[in-house]
Order: C-alpha cells, then structure tokens, then sequence
C-alpha cells in the first residue's frame, strides 16, 4: 500500500471522532458554567439574606447608550433641567450614566444628608482618575478616614474665624487692588474674579511674605496646569493633558523650594495654611504638603468666582436690592443601601445641590434672586452651598470672608453696567452667566 494510501485512511478513520471529541468537551465547559453560575448565585442569594438586601432593587432611572450612557443628553442642555426631568419622572433617587460611571442621583434634603452624613463613611470621596494625577493623590479631596480626618484638622486650624481675622487686611489689599486694575475698563468678570480668588488663596496659603518672582511662577505654573483640567488625558507631547503635567511637575518643585526656604528661616514660623502643613508635629511630607497646596488652590479659585460673578450679576439686575446691600453695607460584589435602594459597589453617588437648591418645596419662587429669604433659616438639609457632613468645605469662612469684602468695596465705592452681548447662560462645567459677564466698571465720583 502506498503511504499516501495509508494517509487517505488514517484522515477517513479519524475524521468522525473529531466532532464528537469536541461536542463532549463543549458540553463539559458549559456544565463547569452553570455550577460556577449557580454557586454564584447561591452565594449571593445567602449574602442577600442575612444583611437584608434581598428586598432592596437599584433605582428606577435608564442608563442609556453603553459606555457613554446618556453623557451627551446631559452635556447639551442645562443640566438642572436635564436632572429636574429625571426627578419628575423616575423620584428624588434615580440611576443614570454618564462619562463611563454609572452613578445614583439623590435630590432630595433627607437622601443628600444619608449620603454626606449619616452614612458617610461608606461613601468614598471620587473624582476623574485624570484629574487625581494633576492635582496629587495625596490631596484631601481624595482621602477618606484617619488621614482625611488629620487634613482636615489642619486645614480647618488655617482657615477657623480666629485664625484669619489676621487675614482682613491683606484680603481688603488684594480686593482694592483688584478692584482699582477694573477702573474705566471692559472686563470678564468671571476671569477677573479668579484672579481675585487665585491671589487670595495664595496669601492664605503662603502669608504676605512670598516674593514676586515665586508668585508670578506659581501663577504662570497653576494657569497652565489648570487649562489641562478637562482634557482627555493622553499624556503626549503637545497635548493639553502633557503640558498640564509638566507644569504641574514644576509646580510641585516651587512648593518644595518655598517650604525647604520657610525651614531654613529660624527666625520666622510659617504662617497661613503652609504652617499648618509645616508643623513639625504633624509629620507631612513634601509631596503630601505640594498636593495639598496644589488642591486648596484649585478647591479656593473657579468656585469662588463663580458664586461672585453671580452675585455681582443679580445685584445689577435688582437696583432695589443694590441699593439696600450698599446702605447696609453687608451681605452666606459588596453593596451598599442608600435611601431604600441597592447601590452596587464602584456607583457614583451624587447629591443633586442645584436641584435640592431650587426645588419650589424648599424655597418659594427658587429661580428669583431674593436675599431676604434667607432672614428665616432654611429647613434642615435644604441649602448647602459648602456641602456637608465630614467632607464638607473646610475653608468656608475664608470663602465667605474674602467675597464681603470684595463686594463691600464694590457696591459701595464702584459702578457697573453690562454691554452688549448674549444674555443667557453657559454650563462647562460651572454654570456661568454667557461670556463670564462682561461688564465695565467705573468708580463713583463721590467714592472716598
């Protein structure tokens, strides 16, 4: 017999095994398939019912598209609107989507204070993993337990009522020389309050004593940084995000140098939040006292300015209450429940504030701005423009200090009238009047 007789029958003899060996295997894996899915199950099903979940669902509320889930929904309407919808249809919690997370939304007074105080230790505090690398992941902002609790306490030391009255004079000086470069000039209000508020946080951070050349650095460093904020994060050369770190890089080695530069001063003891972090009680490293730094500017500056170009834009709308303001001249699989619902481990959570802010059950006609409402405290839960709870801003009084004091020298020594442009509003991603207000200033002619 030839050998390529021998093959023809070797291929033929052998040939209808194949499907039968594979048939056996395939049934094989998928039995392994079903017991691993069923002892899950089983498994799951006996967790469920000794912590008392198995009652509990997700939220009501769709998820979208997959990936990018309803992002782009929110991102081209005003996002109150877009939530206020969500609330009316689907309740104050609701699941939703957005930028690749999955996320619950509470809008209402009694679910935001489960999630920010009564249950707050099982929420950890979350921001874009991009976001985390510019800023430093040692920053307060990120941390949760015993090391939250020790920046915190340290923060909170620099910025306490007691602690910054000695900051009055040297905010005043910044406020008036602010207040004096917008004198007979077409400005963005937006843009200059950040100015204000970027400078403020710098004589709260480092005291009046950091020299010219350290500022104008940490200023070019910190504006360039912050343009990368929102950038996808792809860290090549020429992209937003590359430039953002580079800089936030250098950011980091002026901090070092002004701390190793405060050490050497035996004569002097750091003051402002820098001595806090520098204590030597308290054990900081550089890198920890760099990413804090670096986190309270970013915490202090877009936040701040925001809330200002507002107030500054209500008050020229209502010459009655800008009247009242300057004659007075003062101016505030491990899952978790939540509000009934199963929220699996890794969801968003996250407190409606604007929605719990407006909503009409919590303050009458919400979308006028009538500053006396606020003559009789609101009701519990219901107005928390500094958050709540342990991660509750904790340079409040600093934030709240530095805006009277620009709008007392604003409403009483300073005029300003709009100009021609689009009225309406702007969301990216702080909601801001359109073109960040501009606005021409003029000092009174009877101001002293």
């Amino acid at each position: 017999m030839s050998s390529s007789s021998i093959t023809n029958t070797a291929v033929v003899a052998t040939t209808p095994m194949l499907p039968l060996f594979s048939m056996t295997i395939l049934l094989l894996l998928l039995l392994l398939l079903c017991l691993f899915a069923f002892c899950c199950f089983v498994f799951r099903l006996s967790l469920a019912g000794r912590s008392g979940y198995l009652k509990l669902t997700l939220p009501p509320g769709s998820m979208g598209w997959p990936y990018v889930g309803e992002t782009f929904q929110l991102y081209s309407n005003d996002p109150t609107t877009f939530f206020a919808l969500k609330q009316k249809r689907y309740g104050p919690v609701f699941k939703t989507h957005i930028l690749g997370c999955p996320c619950v939304m509470v809008s209402s007074p009694e679910a935001a204070r489960f999630v920010l105080v009564t249950r707050a230790q099982l929420f950890k505090p979350t921001y874009p993993a991009s976001k985390e690398r510019m800023i430093g992941p040692q920053a307060i902002f990120f941390q949760q337990g015993d090391y939250h609790a020790h920046l915190r306490r340290l923060v909170l030391r620099a910025f306490l009522p007691e602690a910054i009255r000695g900051s009055v004079a040297g905010i005043e000086a910044v406020a008036l020389r602010a207040l004096r470069s917008w004198d007979g000039r077409l400005v963005n209000t937006f843009r200059e309050l950040k100015t204000y508020a970027f400078n403020v946080a710098i004589l709260s951070i480092f005291g009046k004593d950091l020299e010219i050349s350290c500022l104008e650095d940490l200023q070019q460093c910190y504006y360039t940084l912050e343009k990368g904020y929102n950038s996808m994060p792809v860290n090549l050369p020429g992209t937003l995000f590359y430039r953002a770190m580079k800089a936030r890089k250098q950011l980091a080695q002026i901090v070092a140098n002004i701390v190793c530069s405060r050490r050497t001063q035996r004569n002097t003891s750091p003051n402002g939040l820098l001595g806090s972090f520098m204590d030597a009680k308290e054990d900081l490293s550089d890198d920890q006292i760099a990413d804090n730094v670096i986190g309270v500017i970013f915490a202090a500056r877009d936040t701040t300015a925001s809330v200002l170009t507002w107030i500054i834009k209500y008050l020229g709308d209502n010459p009655n209450i800008l009247r009242a303001v300057t004659i007075s001249r003062t101016l505030g699989v491990v899952v978790r429940r939540a509000a009934g619902y199963l929220i699996p481990k890794g969801w968003k959570v996250l407190p409606l504030f604007r929605n719990i802010h407006h909503s009409p059950e919590n303050f009458s006609d919400p979308e006028k701005f009538d500053p006396s409402r606020f003559e009789v405290a609101p009701k519990p839960n219901t107005f928390m423009p500094f958050g709540n709870g342990t991660h509750s801003c904790p340079g409040n009084e600093l934030a709240k200090l530095e805006m009277l004091v620009l709008l007392h020298h604003l409403t009483t020594k300073y005029t300003w009238s709009t100009v021609s442009s689009p009225r309406g509003m702007q969301f990216g991603p702080f909601v801001l009047p359109t073109n960040g207000l501009p606005l021409r200033f003029s000092l009174k002619s009877t101001a002293a």
